[in-house]
């Protein structure tokens, strides 16, 4: 008996992404695997970013929110959420692209080993070119030493995230959610496959190392409550582990 409801809800905030919001939207219609919905949340985007998601909304899998005042990804994801119906929830951002497996290669493995939230290898593009293999598994000690889970790779249970919610916070505010899941969940898994081509753009988080990292400062202290030792600890790792994957400059 078929269901109604599809088996993965993808989320996708979008803001001022018209110039890589085709490919991205263009990276989930192709995929393999047929069986989704996705949300996309506009945040106040400009007209042309606006004229490029309306070509998309015949599709009947697409869902598109405005929202008329900028409130952030985080407010984005989390409207999204609350919507979602399938057993599987991945992520995606307006700049992102995905293989055309990846969804099919990752919801089968998470279906046959009965897991709860698993990552993808990577590939970065834009500003910097880089293969990214994240570590075979991260547990919440380890993932605040080394954040290579990138959100656009990302497919977990939908059970499992809830009363889990992105923070408001200018940046950071996936690295909380992660967090929160990672404790939750015990760990997550890496599949072996770079399925998922992650864009780094001038201003972009990646980018941006400090800023990112004194904000990565405020929510171990204010939200993972860690201490000034331990707290100094992640930080110096997440940097050193930055520059590993994404250069100096």
């Amino acid at each position: 008996m078929k269901l109604n409801k599809s088996q993965i809800d993808i989320i996708l905030p979008n803001f001022n992404s018209e110039k890589y919001i085709d490919a991205t939207i263009s990276s989930v219609i192709s995929q393999s695997f047929k069986d989704w919905k996705l949300h996309i949340v506009d945040d106040g985007s400009n007209k042309k970013t606006i004229k490029k998601l309306l070509k998309f909304k015949k599709d009947k899998r697409i869902n598109i929110y405005f929202i008329s005042k900028n409130k952030g990804p985080a407010f984005c994801r989390n409207y999204a959420i609350k919507r979602a119906k399938s057993k599987y929830l991945a992520f995606l951002d307006s700049d992102d692209i995905w293989n055309k497996n990846k969804l099919k290669i990752q919801f089968n493995l998470m279906q046959k080993e009965k897991y709860d939230f698993t990552y993808t290898y990577y590939k970065t593009i834009g500003l910097r070119k880089n293969n990214v293999r994240p570590n075979s598994k991260y547990y919440f000690s380890s993932f605040i030493k080394d954040t290579s889970i990138a959100t656009s790779t990302m497919m977990i249970k939908r059970n499992i995230s809830k009363n889990v919610v992105f923070i408001n916070t200018k940046y950071g505010d996936d690295y909380y959610y992660k967090c929160k899941l990672l404790k939750k969940v015990h760990c997550a898994v890496a599949i072996k496959k770079y399925l998922t081509f992650y864009r780094i753009r001038k201003n972009s988080i990646s980018s941006e190392k400090l800023k990112n990292l004194l904000w990565l400062w405020r929510i171990n202290k204010n939200y993972n409550k860690l201490g000034y030792l331990e707290n100094l600890i992640s930080i110096f790792s997440i940097a050193l582990n930055s520059i590993r994957k994404y250069g100096f400059k």
